[in-house]
């Protein structure tokens, strides 16, 4: 972390006329001393006070007078400061392709005092990116929009481009995603999909990741032809790119369609292949979530003896790679195979320790739903009723922030079991014609 104090800090010069004439103070030179026998003293007062433009040769030789950098005396940005900010953002910009979110963090922190007043617009712009980007990741969504908001404006000036521009409402897409605003993230990847494909400029990695995020929103509103389409299209950009790892996101959100259609075969051929892919460019991270998917798809497939490694696995790698969020998935499913299987003991445990791990992930609201209705269910298989009662309550409420309907639906019915082993046959009743007035498309 720096030391140096913003509130402190001196402002630097505006104009180009004030920052030659602060250069030449700092220098202990007068006017006359600096124009040497170049120039005129009335020529350097002129440049001073912005009456006139030096020539470029004009100001490499005043810049070397007074032992400056060119860069800073033409714009105020120091070059020397800008390469130094620049090879740190560069850096975290590889923390952040790694999953390294907290180096990542840390290393933008370093730079963030320094990038208003010294860094480039374009150097800012890619450490608001990729700052907000990590942050995501970890869930400090309360940090990383205001964070988007800022790259926004910048990505509003003329210097950037209508792919700078898209680059920035698609990372507002994934955030809102994250927070279940479907609609608006929806709204975003289309508007970013629109400017990147009118700038004429080369941009397929970027619209393959717009169109395997827009699928996500798709699958979430159940419109499955088209996110079929959204995936089929980022898959065809990556693998013409012949980028693995894109390539590999894009099997990874074909297995998710084709699990929740239902289709468990071909769902566990793309798994396989994104995870072939990942393990290919070494990225755990993303071959662990595979793990815990293909051990979703086999337990699926009828194999409950051959998933629970899998999910095993999938749990040590995400601690490996300090991810809490990815663990607690992996061993929420296991809680779930336990509760299939009748060890619901087991099953409560594992729940409980998802919900541990997930804490307050607002981002992963459905997976703490479904952690709290297996352990509702657990608690319920156990006899202990208003337990169950309390979890189920707590089921919805987090479905319900979903807008799913089938999400809600499985809560329902769970409530609704409830309710017939307490006898209560209206409230049964009731809730069972509630859960069929909604599709249920509940995933395991």
């Amino acid at each position: 972390m720096t030391s140096r104090d913003t509130a402190t800090a001196p402002e630097i010069p505006a104009t180009l006329g004030q920052r030659l004439r602060e250069a030449r103070v700092a220098r202990g030179l007068t006017q006359s001393q600096l124009a040497d026998s170049r120039f005129s003293k009335q020529y350097v007062s002129q440049l001073e006070r912005d009456q006139l433009r030096p020539t470029d040769e004009t100001l490499h030789w005043l810049a070397k007078r007074l032992e400056i950098d060119p860069s800073y005396l033409a714009t105020g940005v120091d070059g020397r400061e800008r390469d130094r900010v620049k090879s740190v953002v560069v850096r975290a910009e590889a923390a952040v392709e790694s999953h390294d979110y907290a180096e990542a963090i840390e290393l933008l922190m370093e730079v963030k005092e320094a990038l208003p007043s010294e860094a480039a617009a374009d150097v800012e712009l890619r450490a608001l990116l990729a700052e907000s980007w990590a942050r995501m990741y970890i869930g400090e969504m309360r940090e990383a929009l205001p964070l988007l908001t800022r790259a926004r404006e910048i990505a509003e000036d003329p210097v950037f481009s209508d792919v700078d521009r898209a680059e920035v409402l698609f990372r507002l897409g994934c955030c809102r995603y994250r927070l279940t605003s479907v609609s608006t993230a929806l709204a975003l990847f289309t508007e970013a999909l629109e400017l990147a494909e009118r700038s004429g400029i080369p941009c397929d990695r970027l619209r393959s990741r717009i169109f395997g995020w827009r699928s996500r929103c798709y699958r979430r509103q159940r419109d499955w032809e088209a996110a079929r389409e959204d995936v089929e299209r980022a898959l065809e950009l990556a693998e013409a790119l012949d980028d693995p790892r894109a390539t590999a996101d894009a099997h990874f959100l074909g297995a998710l369609i084709a699990e929740r259609r239902g289709q468990w075969v071909a769902a566990r051929a793309y798994a396989e292949r994104a995870k072939l892919l990942y393990e290919q460019v070494e990225d755990r991270a993303n071959t662990g979530k595979l793990l815990t998917t293909l051990g979703g798809l086999t337990f699926l497939l009828g194999k409950p003896d051959e998933s629970i490694p899998l999910f095993k696995q999938a749990f040590a790698v995400a601690l490996e790679v300090g991810s809490d969020a990815d663990a607690a998935q992996a061993v929420s499913s296991l809680a779930q195979v336990h509760l299939r299987t009748g060890e619901v003991e087991l099953a409560e445990e594992q729940a409980r320790h998802a919900l541990e791990l997930l804490a307050d992930r607002v981002d992963f609201i459905d997976e703490i739903g479904n952690a709290q209705l297996v352990l509702g269910r657990s608690l319920l298989e156990q006899g202990r009723l208003d337990e169950a009662a309390e979890k189920f309550r707590a089921a919805e409420a987090s479905f319900d922030q979903l807008s799913s309907a089938s999400h809600k639906a499985a809560a329902w019915t769970a409530q609704a079991e409830l309710a017939v082993e307490r006898g209560d046959r209206d409230a049964a009743i009731t809730l069972y014609q509630r859960t069929v007035q909604a599709l249920q498309d509940f995933r395991f």
